[in-house]
């Protein structure tokens, strides 16, 4: 059975309710679109929507409910999602959670047995995932839909960022989630197989950043294919991801800071900040992976990022005359200095084939949409 999802966490409360007269119409008319086009049984609607649309004014599960101030919009959703045959959908991050609190309970987050559990009625609760997850399940409950699927749309670890990302930590977290769900347990208000998504495959350097620079580390691989951590998905003999085949980089070079430039050169500040808003810097910083660097460490790193961003165009290794490059990987510790990858031609047709399907398929949709106006 497949799915469409309309938004993306539309009811955060960071929004400040910019998408609340907006989203059901939208449900709704995705719907209708789907059952004119002879689509209703194969394809279902459903709505992303973040972990902070219910809560538990106590922390305990059974006391979950919607939140107030939408309480009566996402029962209309969920009746259209039932209605229809369609499932909840949720993004559940507990590394969210430790990043807004610096006292939330570490352990809490993970899967070995959390220190100081959660005790409801005859249920003690070890992780957030399960908590969770059975708040969403009691909210449903309490409103006449206990039974309404539930999908994990996206649940992950980021491994760079901030304090708490690195890739032990997002290992030690998936890890611990594939072992969870694999064991076909559920939950304790939902048990059986559990229906996620994990998030995600590769990086995202262009990633909004609004809620924190870990935002684009969430992969479990770099940029260019590489694992950044074992992880066993229990779907392969091996046990263990694999790096993809057949990548090509481009030259071994990298754009750093001259090392006859004084650091009180009156263009550096300006030079780096223009760096870093067209690249990505969001891997220096306190207890990042190029947290160690040294000034001029992070401003060869920003160059850089820019550099090979840009393909390694000699005019973006410029800066001013600030900048130079190097045949030498200032790769340290942790902290990886990037080369490009290779995009042949072959490649950049598909991509091109893929954009006009997308685009076709996206007129499909929007006329739809505009008969089910008629």
């Amino acid at each position: 059975m497949a799915s469409t999802s309309v938004g993306n966490e539309p009811f955060l409360e960071t929004y400040n309710g910019s998408f609340l007269q907006t989203t059901y119409p939208a449900i709704r008319n995705i719907q209708s679109a789907l059952i004119k086009a002879g689509l209703g049984n194969q394809v279902k609607v459903t709505c992303p929507l973040n972990a902070d649309v219910y809560a538990s004014p106590t922390t305990k599960p059974s006391d979950g409910d919607f939140r107030t101030d939408i309480h009566d919009l996402m029962i209309a959703i969920v009746k259209l999602l039932s209605d229809n045959g369609g499932a909840f959908t949720v993004n559940i991050y507990p590394f969210i959670s430790l990043y807004i609190d610096p006292n939330f309970p570490v352990d809490y987050a993970f899967f070995e047995g959390a220190s100081s559990p959660i005790v409801d009625g005859s249920i003690t609760y070890t992780n957030m995932f399960d908590a969770n997850h059975d708040t969403l399940i009691w909210a449903l409950k309490k409103n006449g839909f206990g039974n309404l699927p539930v999908i994990v749309g996206e649940i992950g670890w980021p491994t760079d960022g901030d304090r708490n990302a690195n890739a032990q930590m997002a290992q030690r977290f998936n890890q611990g989630f594939m072992t969870h769900i694999t064991s076909g347990r559920g939950t304790p208000m939902r048990p059986g197989p559990v229906d996620a998504y994990l998030f995600s495959l590769i990086d995202e350097d262009e990633k909004s950043i609004q809620p924190g620079n870990f935002e684009r580390h969430w992969g479990i691989f770099t940029y260019d294919g590489l694992p950044k951590y074992q992880l066993n998905l229990g779907t392969a003999n091996s046990g263990s991801l694999v790096r993809a085949k057949g990548v090509k980089y481009l030259e071994k070079k990298w754009c750093v800071l001259k090392p006859s430039v004084s650091l009180n050169d009156p263009k550096l500040a300006d030079n780096v900040g223009y760096a870093c808003s067209m690249a990505d810097c969001t891997s220096l910083g306190y207890k990042t992976s190029c947290g160690m660097l040294d000034v001029r460490g992070n401003i060869s790193y920003a160059f850089n990022n820019y550099y090979q961003k840009n393909d390694q165009d000699d005019v973006a290794c410029g800066f001013q005359n600030l900048a130079t490059t190097t045949g030498q990987d200032p790769s340290t510790g942790t902290c990886r200095f990037g080369i490009m990858i290779e995009v042949d031609s072959a490649f950049s047709l598909r991509l091109q084939r893929l954009g006009s399907n997308f685009l076709l398929m996206l007129l499909l949709v929007l006329l739809q949409l505009c008969l089910s106006f008629s």
